[in-house]
């Protein structure tokens, strides 16, 4: 009889799973659903259940031991050396950096190939003794909309607790796909709840199509249907006006753009019949209502006034302080008592730490003053970076010294003077913080990690020590910074405790947002209007704005998540790559005949940043103008060592100089037709 160990899975997903790890004889045999976790309910989803038990416990696959490049970069030429000969090496380019270049010439870039929260915090603690550059990761996901909410209500990391669904008798999913990115949230959450659920989204996800209701509005115009819902509001006697004169300021600034907004000019931007906007209005305010926020919608030029706009709602419908009502953009550690500063070690940072965008990262790269090394650790940047040509390009410079820490050998890793091999979520112990449900969970580790790979603490307590820094909070053990935050937490557990029971909640009860109805604001409360956003360039209330509609043939590109990857993860596994199968693009019939084109066709994306060929599929689903693809192939994977991001110049959002991948304008041809037009 086999022996089983719960654990949790560290993707970045709303999910959190439980796992439950079965061994014989100390020998992983099979990674499946812990059957009394309360989200997951003994499944895990199909990607992750074919990765876990395919590449991932794969060793051939895996980085097993430290490597030296002997060949161009890019062409992932390597040897083995030790870990000592990898730490000098660093170290010594580290310190001559330093000394000649001063630290921030050094560039730290990291994303959430693991999210637990040692994995993902630790490392901070050396770059911030270094005094490195971060590249800030949120730039490339979700920051926009951050800032944001920060407008708003003084945070964007508190969000509902959703066991208080159970009150609601609303659910509206704006710009989130759970179906693809939470797909147990979906089915054990969204679809058991006894509330009516609404869905706002260009793309008509399965989650949307199981939805009471589906507005499908055209990419970029969620300001101008935000506005459009207050139109309907204020004009059907709908808003709290209570609510709104003791727990907000600002609405005298507000309430004159709602006037002069029509109803009848949102159904013209956003493409959503009048008669649906006034449904969603009247269900939303009829609450309790919940109103979740996706990442997706906030990926645009003007994604943070299309959130600070979405985000008015719950405060001019009284949908906060109670049960059943409130948002979520993300659930952050506060909730769960636990400081991110102590796991990253803010305080040795200098005070002067550098931060820069991912929107940015190729401009350092090409320029020596700002940049001599570079650092990548839980992120394959070539897969997820925009403008991908150029970065390629880039990380050729022979002067740049490029260290990458990864479990496997990815599309960046090939780029690197010296590769440390990272142990995975299966064998080192850790916590992990739902970022959807108020839940702590356990990573236990279940085996020794495959060959010399490290986790990624060990990598990096190492490092300082080969630094010669004395710092204490360096080499503070895993188990004792788990210890701490648990006590930090308040929990009442241990983690041998935690680790039998795998997940748990932080309260029994359903906990209510903003019970107190205090905010975290200058003036606690909630900023309809901001002086601090007028302030920082934008204006002092949300816009109802839509971007123009593309123009000259072109097509508005959107390339949301597959259910077959997390970001890139699993890229890399066969039978995952056999579900993926060749690339494609999605328009609709309207369109394929403009530019005649068929189903089946092979085409050509292009614009100004690059081109890209896949297959054609037709789906009237799709809103007329614009394309749908994925994101999350391993470019050196696919036949033209490219993903979309190689069509993604990376514009910046109007807040945090965040991503606007979702803002990417195409032509679509067929090969065939450039063909002909070359000879």
């Amino acid at each position: 009889m086999g022996e089983t160990v719960l654990t949790t899975c560290p993707r970045d997903c709303y999910d959190a799973c439980g796992i439950a790890v079965t061994l014989e004889e100390g020998v992983i045999t099979n990674v499946r659903g812990d059957p009394e976790h309360p989200v997951s309910r003994g499944k895990l989803c199909k990607k992750c259940s074919i990765a876990y038990n395919g590449v991932w416990r794969d060793a051939g696959a895996r980085l097993t031991r430290p490597l030296r490049r002997t060949g161009p970069r890019g062409e992932g030429s390597f040897e083995p050396i030790t870990w000592d000969e990898a730490i000098s090496t660093i170290t010594s380019r580290l310190q001559a950096i330093v000394s000649q270049h001063g630290a921030r010439t050094i560039l730290n870039t990291h994303y959430t190939g693991t999210f637990a929260l040692i994995g993902f915090h630790f490392p901070m603690r050396f770059f911030n003794r270094l005094g490195a550059t971060e590249v800030n990761p949120d730039s490339i996901c979700n920051l926009a909309g951050h800032i944001a909410l920060d407008y708003v209500y003084g945070t964007s990391l508190d969000g509902f607790d959703p066991r208080t669904a159970k009150d609601s008798r609303c659910i509206l999913v704006w710009g989130a796909n759970p179906s693809t990115t939470a797909p147990h949230i979906e089915k054990n959450w969204l679809q058991d709840s006894n509330a009516r659920v609404i869905v706002v989204d260009p793309i008509r996800t399965q989650t949307a199509a199981n939805a009471d209701l589906h507005l499908q509005l055209f990419p970029g115009s969620d300001a101008a249907l935000a506005f459009g819902i207050m139109g309907v509001l204020e004009r059907d006697g709908l808003l709290d006006r209570t609510f709104i004169d003791t727990y907000t300021s600002g609405f005298e600034h507000l309430h004159p753009v709602i006037k002069s907004f029509t109803i009848e000019k949102s159904s013209e931007l956003t493409g959503v019949p009048v008669s649906q906007i006034e449904e969603l209005a009247h269900s939303y305010a009829d609450g309790p209502s919940l109103l979740w926020f996706g990442q997706g919608f906030q990926r645009q030029v003007r994604g943070g006034n299309a959130m600070r706009a979405c985000s008015l709602l719950p405060a001019l419908t009284g949908n906060l302080g109670k049960p059943g009502a409130g948002f979520m953009y993300l659930n952050g550690l506060g909730n769960r008592n636990i400081d991110d500063n102590y796991l990253m070690a803010s305080h040795l940072a200098d005070g002067d730490n550098l931060s820069i965008s991912h929107m940015d990262l190729i401009e350092y790269l090409q320029d020596s003053r700002r940049s001599q090394a570079l650092f990548c650790w839980n992120i394959n940047n070539i897969a997820s970076n925009p403008d991908q040509s150029r970065l390629k390009q880039a990380l050729r410079r022979e002067d740049l010294f490029t260290v990458v820490a990864d479990v496997f050998p990815t599309d960046t890793t090939d780029y690197a003077d010296i590769i440390l091999p990272a142990a995975s979520f299966l064998e080192c112990d850790d916590l992990f913080a739902s970022y959807f449900d108020h839940s702590l969970s356990a990573q236990v580790k279940v085996s020794e990690p495959t060959g010399q790979s490290l986790c990624n603490s060990d990598i990096f307590r190492r490092l300082a020590d080969a630094m010669g820094f004395q710092e204490p909070e360096l080499y503070e053990t895993d188990h004792e910074i788990i210890d701490h935050v648990l006590e930090q937490s308040g929990c009442g557990e241990n983690f041998e405790s935690l680790s039998a029971k795998g997940t748990i909640y932080m309260s029994d009860e359903p906990v209510v947002q903003f019970a107190n109805l205090q905010f975290p604001t200058a003036d606690g409360l909630v900023n309809l209007a901001s002086e601090k956003a007028e302030s920082e360039g934008h204006p002092l209330v949300p816009e109802p704005h839509a971007d123009a509609r593309p123009e000259h043939g072109l097509m508005r590109l959107l390339s949301p998540a597959t259910p077959w990857l997390i970001n890139d993860s699993f890229g890399n596994d066969p039978k995952i790559e056999a579900q993926l199968g060749e690339a494609t693009v999605s328009i609709n019939s309207v369109d394929a005949k403009a530019r005649n084109i068929s189903d089946g066709q092979i085409v050509i994306l292009q614009n100004s940043t690059g081109k890209l060929t896949v297959k054609l599929k037709l789906d009237d689903h799709i809103p007329i103008g614009v394309a749908l693809t994925h994101k999350g192939r391993w470019p050196k994977r696919q036949p033209e060592y490219a993903n979309i991001n190689v069509l993604n110049p990376g514009l910046k959002s109007d807040m945090g100089d965040s991503t606007s991948v979702h803002g990417i304008e195409v032509e679509i041809i067929a090969l065939d037709q450039v063909s002909a037009r070359i000879r």
